[in-house]
Protein backbone atom coordinates (compact mmCIF):
# COMPACT_ATOMS: atom_id res chain seq x y z
CA UNK A 1 0.00 0.00 0.00
CA UNK A 2 1.61 3.28 -1.14
CA UNK A 3 0.93 6.85 -0.07
CA UNK A 4 2.40 9.46 -2.44
CA UNK A 5 2.65 13.20 -1.84
CA UNK A 6 -0.18 14.33 0.44
CA UNK A 7 -2.32 17.19 -0.81
CA UNK A 8 -1.35 20.82 -0.08
CA UNK A 9 -4.32 21.04 2.30
CA UNK A 10 -2.89 18.21 4.40
CA UNK A 11 -5.76 15.89 3.53
CA UNK A 12 -5.46 12.08 3.67
CA UNK A 13 -4.25 9.94 0.78
CA UNK A 14 -6.91 8.44 -1.47
CA UNK A 15 -6.88 5.58 -3.96
CA UNK A 16 -8.09 2.10 -4.77
CA UNK A 17 -6.94 -1.38 -3.83
CA UNK A 18 -6.28 -3.63 -6.81
CA UNK A 19 -6.45 -7.44 -6.84
CA UNK A 20 -4.79 -8.60 -10.06
CA UNK A 21 -2.27 -11.25 -11.06
CA UNK A 22 0.05 -8.67 -12.66
CA UNK A 23 0.17 -6.09 -9.85
CA UNK A 24 3.69 -4.93 -8.96
CA UNK A 25 5.21 -2.23 -6.76
CA UNK A 26 6.06 0.14 -9.62
CA UNK A 27 2.49 -0.03 -10.92
CA UNK A 28 1.14 0.75 -7.45
CA UNK A 29 3.52 3.72 -7.09
CA UNK A 30 2.47 5.07 -10.48
CA UNK A 31 -1.22 4.67 -9.67
CA UNK A 32 -0.73 6.47 -6.36
CA UNK A 33 0.97 9.37 -8.16
CA UNK A 34 -1.91 9.51 -10.67
CA UNK A 35 -4.34 9.78 -7.75
CA UNK A 36 -2.39 12.78 -6.44
CA UNK A 37 -2.79 14.60 -9.74
CA UNK A 38 -6.41 13.49 -10.15
CA UNK A 39 -7.46 14.88 -6.77
CA UNK A 40 -5.77 18.17 -7.64
CA UNK A 41 -7.52 18.38 -11.03
CA UNK A 42 -10.99 18.03 -9.45
CA UNK A 43 -10.00 20.17 -6.42
CA UNK A 44 -10.71 17.79 -3.56
CA UNK A 45 -8.53 17.71 -0.41
CA UNK A 46 -6.84 14.35 -0.91
CA UNK A 47 -3.35 13.21 -1.70
CA UNK A 48 -2.67 10.03 -3.66
CA UNK A 49 -2.59 6.47 -2.41
CA UNK A 50 -2.88 3.00 -3.87
CA UNK A 51 -2.70 -0.61 -2.76
CA UNK A 52 -2.54 -3.99 -4.39
CA UNK A 53 -2.31 -7.73 -3.97
CA UNK A 54 -0.84 -9.91 -6.73
CA UNK A 55 -3.61 -12.48 -7.04
CA UNK A 56 -6.18 -13.62 -9.57
CA UNK A 57 -9.43 -13.03 -7.63
CA UNK A 58 -11.44 -15.14 -10.10
CA UNK A 59 -9.48 -18.20 -8.97
CA UNK A 60 -10.46 -17.78 -5.29
CA UNK A 61 -13.63 -18.74 -3.47
CA UNK A 62 -15.60 -16.08 -1.63
CA UNK A 63 -14.22 -17.42 1.67
CA UNK A 64 -10.63 -17.23 0.42
CA UNK A 65 -11.17 -13.65 -0.79
CA UNK A 66 -12.59 -12.66 2.58
CA UNK A 67 -9.70 -14.22 4.50
CA UNK A 68 -7.17 -12.62 2.14
CA UNK A 69 -8.80 -9.21 2.56
CA UNK A 70 -9.01 -9.41 6.34
CA UNK A 71 -5.35 -10.44 6.64
CA UNK A 72 -4.27 -7.67 4.26
CA UNK A 73 -6.30 -5.13 6.24
CA UNK A 74 -4.71 -6.27 9.51
CA UNK A 75 -1.25 -5.79 8.00
CA UNK A 76 -1.88 -2.28 6.61
CA UNK A 77 -4.08 -1.10 9.50
CA UNK A 78 -1.31 1.14 10.98
CA UNK A 79 -1.03 3.16 7.74
CA UNK A 80 -4.71 3.58 6.78
CA UNK A 81 -7.49 5.54 8.44
CA UNK A 82 -10.13 8.25 7.80
CA UNK A 83 -7.55 11.02 8.28
CA UNK A 84 -4.55 9.16 6.90
CA UNK A 85 -5.19 6.90 3.88
CA UNK A 86 -8.64 5.92 2.60
CA UNK A 87 -8.81 2.91 0.25
CA UNK A 88 -11.54 2.33 -2.35
CA UNK A 89 -12.42 -0.32 -4.96
CA UNK A 90 -10.26 -0.80 -8.05
CA UNK A 91 -9.65 -3.61 -10.54
CA UNK A 92 -10.61 -6.91 -8.92
CA UNK A 93 -12.27 -5.40 -5.85
CA UNK A 94 -15.83 -4.22 -5.13
CA UNK A 95 -18.16 -2.91 -2.40
CA UNK A 96 -18.16 -6.31 -0.65
CA UNK A 97 -14.37 -6.19 -0.30
CA UNK A 98 -14.61 -2.63 1.05
CA UNK A 99 -17.13 -3.87 3.63
CA UNK A 100 -14.68 -6.52 4.81
CA UNK A 101 -11.94 -3.91 5.13
CA UNK A 102 -14.16 -1.57 7.11
CA UNK A 103 -15.31 -4.38 9.40
CA UNK A 104 -11.77 -5.62 10.05
CA UNK A 105 -10.38 -2.14 10.67
CA UNK A 106 -13.30 -1.35 12.98
CA UNK A 107 -12.77 -4.58 14.95
CA UNK A 108 -9.10 -3.70 15.44
CA UNK A 109 -10.08 -0.27 16.80
CA UNK A 110 -13.01 -1.40 18.91
CA UNK A 111 -15.72 0.72 17.29
CA UNK A 112 -17.32 1.30 13.88
CA UNK A 113 -15.21 3.47 11.54
CA UNK A 114 -17.08 3.78 8.22
CA UNK A 115 -14.77 6.55 6.96
CA UNK A 116 -11.77 4.23 6.57
CA UNK A 117 -12.87 3.19 3.06
CA UNK A 118 -15.22 4.43 0.37
CA UNK A 119 -17.15 2.45 -2.21
CA UNK A 120 -18.86 0.52 0.60
CA UNK A 121 -22.25 -1.20 0.30
CA UNK A 122 -25.13 1.20 0.99
CA UNK A 123 -26.00 -0.73 4.16
CA UNK A 124 -22.57 0.15 5.60
CA UNK A 125 -22.64 3.85 4.80
CA UNK A 126 -21.91 3.79 1.09
CA UNK A 127 -23.01 6.53 -1.28
CA UNK A 128 -25.76 6.13 -3.86
CA UNK A 129 -24.17 6.15 -7.32
CA UNK A 130 -20.61 5.45 -6.18
CA UNK A 131 -20.33 2.19 -8.15
CA UNK A 132 -21.34 3.94 -11.40
CA UNK A 133 -19.50 7.20 -10.65
CA UNK A 134 -16.33 6.57 -12.67
CA UNK A 135 -18.22 5.51 -15.79
CA UNK A 136 -20.66 8.39 -15.35
CA UNK A 137 -17.72 10.79 -15.16
CA UNK A 138 -16.38 9.37 -18.43
CA UNK A 139 -19.81 9.96 -20.00
CA UNK A 140 -19.83 13.58 -18.81
CA UNK A 141 -16.32 14.03 -20.20
CA UNK A 142 -17.38 12.73 -23.63
CA UNK A 143 -20.42 15.01 -23.59
CA UNK A 144 -18.28 18.00 -22.64
CA UNK A 145 -15.94 17.17 -25.51
CA UNK A 146 -18.86 16.89 -27.95
CA UNK A 147 -20.13 20.29 -26.79
CA UNK A 148 -16.70 21.96 -26.90
CA UNK A 149 -16.00 20.68 -30.42
CA UNK A 150 -19.59 21.34 -31.60
CA UNK A 151 -20.07 17.76 -32.79
CA UNK A 152 -23.39 16.19 -33.75
CA UNK A 153 -24.01 13.55 -31.09
CA UNK A 154 -26.18 11.47 -33.42
CA UNK A 155 -23.23 10.98 -35.77
CA UNK A 156 -20.74 10.10 -33.01
CA UNK A 157 -19.55 6.54 -32.50
CA UNK A 158 -17.48 5.03 -29.70
CA UNK A 159 -15.37 1.92 -29.20
CA UNK A 160 -14.94 0.91 -25.56
CA UNK A 161 -12.23 -1.50 -24.46
CA UNK A 162 -13.30 -3.24 -21.29
CA UNK A 163 -16.76 -4.26 -20.04
CA UNK A 164 -16.14 -4.21 -16.31
CA UNK A 165 -17.67 -1.65 -13.96
CA UNK A 166 -16.27 1.42 -15.74
CA UNK A 167 -16.59 0.20 -19.34
CA UNK A 168 -20.11 -1.19 -18.97
CA UNK A 169 -21.42 1.91 -17.19
CA UNK A 170 -19.84 4.18 -19.80
CA UNK A 171 -21.34 2.07 -22.59
CA UNK A 172 -24.81 2.14 -21.07
CA UNK A 173 -24.85 5.89 -20.41
CA UNK A 174 -23.41 6.87 -23.79
CA UNK A 175 -25.83 4.47 -25.51
CA UNK A 176 -28.76 6.07 -23.66
CA UNK A 177 -27.60 9.55 -24.67
CA UNK A 178 -27.48 8.73 -28.37
CA UNK A 179 -23.84 7.77 -29.03
CA UNK A 180 -23.63 4.58 -31.14
CA UNK A 181 -21.42 2.03 -29.42
CA UNK A 182 -19.67 0.13 -32.18
CA UNK A 183 -17.55 -2.12 -30.04
CA UNK A 184 -17.08 -3.17 -26.44
CA UNK A 185 -14.35 -5.26 -24.87
CA UNK A 186 -12.25 -7.91 -26.43
CA UNK A 187 -14.04 -8.12 -29.71
CA UNK A 188 -17.83 -7.73 -29.85
CA UNK A 189 -18.80 -5.66 -32.87
CA UNK A 190 -21.94 -4.51 -34.66
CA UNK A 191 -21.74 -1.91 -37.41
CA UNK A 192 -25.20 -0.51 -36.62
CA UNK A 193 -24.54 -0.24 -32.88
CA UNK A 194 -24.53 -2.82 -30.12
CA UNK A 195 -27.62 -3.66 -27.99
CA UNK A 196 -26.00 -2.48 -24.75
CA UNK A 197 -29.00 -3.13 -22.48
CA UNK A 198 -29.27 -6.71 -23.72
CA UNK A 199 -25.52 -7.24 -23.28
CA UNK A 200 -25.57 -5.91 -19.71
CA UNK A 201 -28.38 -8.29 -18.84
CA UNK A 202 -26.48 -11.21 -20.39
CA UNK A 203 -23.26 -10.43 -18.50
CA UNK A 204 -24.64 -9.44 -15.10
CA UNK A 205 -24.15 -12.94 -13.64
CA UNK A 206 -20.57 -13.28 -14.82
CA UNK A 207 -21.04 -14.43 -18.43
CA UNK A 208 -18.42 -13.28 -20.95
CA UNK A 209 -19.01 -11.13 -24.01
CA UNK A 210 -17.34 -13.82 -26.10
CA UNK A 211 -20.16 -16.14 -25.05
CA UNK A 212 -22.69 -13.46 -26.00
CA UNK A 213 -21.13 -13.18 -29.46
CA UNK A 214 -21.29 -16.94 -29.98
CA UNK A 215 -25.04 -16.92 -29.26
CA UNK A 216 -25.96 -13.85 -31.33
CA UNK A 217 -25.41 -13.85 -35.07
CA UNK A 218 -25.98 -10.07 -35.26
CA UNK A 219 -22.60 -9.36 -33.68
CA UNK A 220 -19.10 -10.31 -34.81
CA UNK A 221 -16.01 -11.20 -32.79
CA UNK A 222 -12.89 -9.04 -33.07
CA UNK A 223 -9.43 -9.29 -31.59
CA UNK A 224 -8.26 -6.67 -29.13
CA UNK A 225 -5.99 -5.20 -31.83
CA UNK A 226 -8.93 -4.85 -34.23
CA UNK A 227 -10.98 -3.21 -31.51
CA UNK A 228 -8.39 -0.51 -30.88
CA UNK A 229 -8.04 0.15 -34.61
CA UNK A 230 -11.72 0.88 -35.30
CA UNK A 231 -12.40 4.18 -37.17
CA UNK A 232 -14.67 5.70 -34.49
CA UNK A 233 -15.18 9.19 -33.11
CA UNK A 234 -14.18 8.20 -29.57
CA UNK A 235 -11.87 5.39 -28.51
CA UNK A 236 -12.40 4.77 -24.79
CA UNK A 237 -9.86 2.35 -23.27
CA UNK A 238 -11.43 1.23 -19.98
CA UNK A 239 -9.31 -1.81 -19.12
CA UNK A 240 -5.69 -1.67 -17.90
CA UNK A 241 -2.67 0.56 -18.50
CA UNK A 242 -0.42 0.65 -21.60
CA UNK A 243 -3.02 -0.83 -23.95
CA UNK A 244 -2.10 1.69 -26.66
CA UNK A 245 1.67 1.47 -27.10
CA UNK A 246 4.53 1.40 -29.61
CA UNK A 247 3.33 -1.90 -31.10
CA UNK A 248 -0.13 -0.68 -32.14
CA UNK A 249 -0.13 3.13 -32.11
CA UNK A 250 0.13 3.37 -35.92
CA UNK A 251 -3.15 1.46 -36.25
CA UNK A 252 -5.20 3.95 -34.18
CA UNK A 253 -7.87 5.59 -36.33
CA UNK A 254 -10.13 7.19 -33.71
CA UNK A 255 -10.44 10.98 -33.76
CA UNK A 256 -10.38 11.31 -29.98
CA UNK A 257 -9.17 9.09 -27.13
CA UNK A 258 -10.80 9.36 -23.71
CA UNK A 259 -8.77 7.56 -21.04
CA UNK A 260 -11.28 5.76 -18.83
CA UNK A 261 -8.61 3.42 -17.45
CA UNK A 262 -5.50 4.62 -15.62
CA UNK A 263 -2.61 5.15 -18.03
CA UNK A 264 -4.00 3.21 -21.02
CA UNK A 265 -1.81 5.17 -23.47
CA UNK A 266 1.95 4.74 -23.02
CA UNK A 267 4.19 7.81 -22.90
CA UNK A 268 5.71 7.01 -26.29
CA UNK A 269 2.31 6.50 -27.90
CA UNK A 270 0.95 9.66 -26.30
CA UNK A 271 3.61 11.81 -27.97
CA UNK A 272 3.18 10.20 -31.39
CA UNK A 273 -0.62 10.40 -31.31
CA UNK A 274 -0.42 14.06 -30.28
CA UNK A 275 1.78 14.78 -33.29
CA UNK A 276 -0.78 13.00 -35.51
CA UNK A 277 -3.49 15.36 -34.25
CA UNK A 278 -5.42 12.80 -32.18
CA UNK A 279 -6.73 14.56 -29.08
CA UNK A 280 -6.32 12.59 -25.84
CA UNK A 281 -8.37 13.41 -22.74
CA UNK A 282 -6.16 12.25 -19.84
CA UNK A 283 -7.25 9.80 -17.20
CA UNK A 284 -6.76 12.27 -14.34
CA UNK A 285 -9.73 14.19 -15.72
CA UNK A 286 -11.76 11.60 -17.63
CA UNK A 287 -12.08 9.00 -14.85
CA UNK A 288 -12.12 11.33 -11.83
CA UNK A 289 -15.84 10.76 -11.18
CA UNK A 290 -15.06 7.88 -8.84
CA UNK A 291 -12.83 9.86 -6.48
CA UNK A 292 -15.26 12.79 -6.50
CA UNK A 293 -18.13 10.61 -5.26
CA UNK A 294 -15.72 8.86 -2.88
CA UNK A 295 -15.06 12.30 -1.40
CA UNK A 296 -18.81 12.81 -0.92
CA UNK A 297 -19.05 9.42 0.77
CA UNK A 298 -16.10 10.18 3.05
CA UNK A 299 -17.61 13.53 4.08
CA UNK A 300 -20.94 11.80 4.66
Amino acid sequence: NVNVHPSPSGGPAKGGIRYHQDVNINEVKALAAWMTFKSAVVDIPFGGGKGGIRVDPSSLSIHELRRLTRRYTSMIAPIIGPQQDIPAPDVGTNPTVMGWIMDTYSMLNGHCIPGVVTGKPLELGGAVGRKEATGRGVMFTVHNLIHALDLDISSCTAAIQGFGNVGSTTARLLHESGVRISDVSGGVYCEDGLPITEMLEFCKCGALLKEYASENSSVAFLTNEQLLALPVTFLIPAALENQINRTNLETIRARYIVEAANGPVSMEADAVLHDKGILIVPDILANAGGVVVSYFEWVQ
